[in-house]
């Protein structure tokens, strides 16, 4: 097979998994910065506005548990329209929300199905894209969805200065996802493509990927709770700084009074920096271990909760802000990468999709946790102290990483 032929069954098959992809990640992008504005707006208190946009990853939690079956069950294809179709319901919930409470009924909507659809994105890839072009494929997937989050913060400025209406951004995501679900029905499905054949009841590689992941996901949590206890503390607080980061940087925004247009800038500006590291973090990762990408990421993303912390009230704070914020942007891209290469490290090369579903859902745990503790402790405190407790939490983190990374997780060259 000649490369040119190569290049275009590369194509073929992998764009009905990235230009979906993209067009729902743009949407997401878009709205994740605005999502406590939005709940303010609305009469939230900071701490009501920080419990609304952890609906978003508390969604995604939920949705690790069935999406595996999911997949199996209707295919990767189907799967990701009807997560589309799901997400457009939550959007305009959230939409014509009246308070913050229908609000974040319609943002949980919408982590349940960013669940089903990430999962079902990677098991496309997996069933359809040959082995050859599989890491890069992978690769472009991962870089497009942090394209997402570079370039839907400014979509959002755009649309608030056009309109005048924060909550009008939602618009973006519901074109995106409308987009992702049209362009999935109009591309060329693989399997008629490549005149691939197969029984109802025999599943393609990316479905039983997800398939073993999602089956008996807490007995795979109790039987890997070692490494869990140890290193997947330190894969939960990763999930956790990078979800703090999200909520804190829009609400410490809505606290010291910055436009919602100007936020969405500054978070969009910061995400640049972000983006621009992605293959970086992958080549410091095999040049010089895990643990060199691992250990400074949450080192900067604690230092970057500490430096808010201490900067609410000062003269300038606006320039702390927007240094705080492309600061943590900066730490976060260094580690860009580094939970699914220490699951793809740590998971038994024999059977590791069990071992990885508990790995995700561990992560994706953190992920969870942090935006709620963020809610609570402003709601018992200040945004200031919860930012100061998610930054010492931060570098507990990297003890943690520091202890176990090159025991569990070894560089070899």
């Amino acid at each position: 097979m000649g490369t040119a032929e190569q290049d275009f069954s590369f194509r073929s098959i992998a764009l009905p998994a990235i230009l979906p992809t993209l067009a729902f990640s743009l949407g997401e992008g878009a709205i994740i910065p605005i999502i406590p504005v939005v709940a303010n707006s609305l009469g939230a208190s900071l701490a009501v506005a920080g419990l609304i946009a952890s609906m978003i990853m508390l969604g995604e939690l939920f949705g690790d548990i069935p999406s595996g079956w999911i997949v199996s069950r209707i295919g990767e294809r189907t799967a990701m329209i009807y997560a589309a179709l799901l997400s457009i319901v939550g959007l305009v919930t959230a939409l014509l929300a009246p308070n913050p409470w229908v609000l974040g009924v319609g943002i949980l909507a919408i982590g349940l199905s960013t669940a089903v659809f990430a999962l079902a994105r990677h098991a496309f890839m997996t069933s359809f894209v040959p082995r050859a072009y599989r890491a890069r494929a992978l690769s472009t997937l991962g870089g497009t969805f942090r394209f997402g989050y570079f370039v839907g913060p400014f979509i959002s400025a755009a649309v608030i200065h056009l309109t005048g209406s924060t909550q009008s951004v939602f618009w973006v995501h519901i074109v995106g996802c409308a987009t992702a679900a049209i362009l999935l029905l109009v591309l060329r499905d693989p399997t008629e493509q490549l005149a691939v054949s197969r029984a109802p009841a025999v599943m393609r590689e990316g479905e039983k990927l997800v398939a073993d992941e999602a089956h008996g996901l807490f007995r795979s949590i109790w039987n890997s709770r070692a490494v869990l206890a140890r290193l997947g503390t330190g894969a939960a607080l990763i999930g956790a700084m990078r979800a703090s980061r999200q909520v804190i940087l829009p609400l410490w925004a809505v606290s010291i009074g910055i436009p919602d247009a100007q936020t969405a800038l500054i978070i969009g500006a910061a995400g640049a920096v972000d983006f621009a590291l992605f293959y970086a973090s992958g080549q410091i990762m095999d040049r010089w271990g895990r643990l060199w990408s691992a250990l400074p990421s949450m080192i900067g993303l604690g230092i970057g909760h500490l430096i808010l912390a201490f900067t609410h009230d000062v003269p300038g704070a606006v320039a702390w802000f927007i240094a705080a914020a492309i600061f943590m942007s900066l730490a976060n891209g260094v580690g860009s990468g580094i939970l699914m290469t220490l699951g793809a490290d740590l998971a038994d090369p024999r059977d590791p999709a069990p071992f990885l579903g508990a790995w995700r859902f561990t992560g994706d745990a953190g992920s969870a946790a942090a935006p709620l503790a963020v809610s609570a402790v402003v709601a018992a405190a200040s945004i200031a102290v919860a930012s100061g407790v998610m930054g010492v939490v931060g570098l507990i983190g990297a003890g943690i990483l520091l202890r176990y990374v090159p025991r569990f997780a070894p560089h070899r060259r």
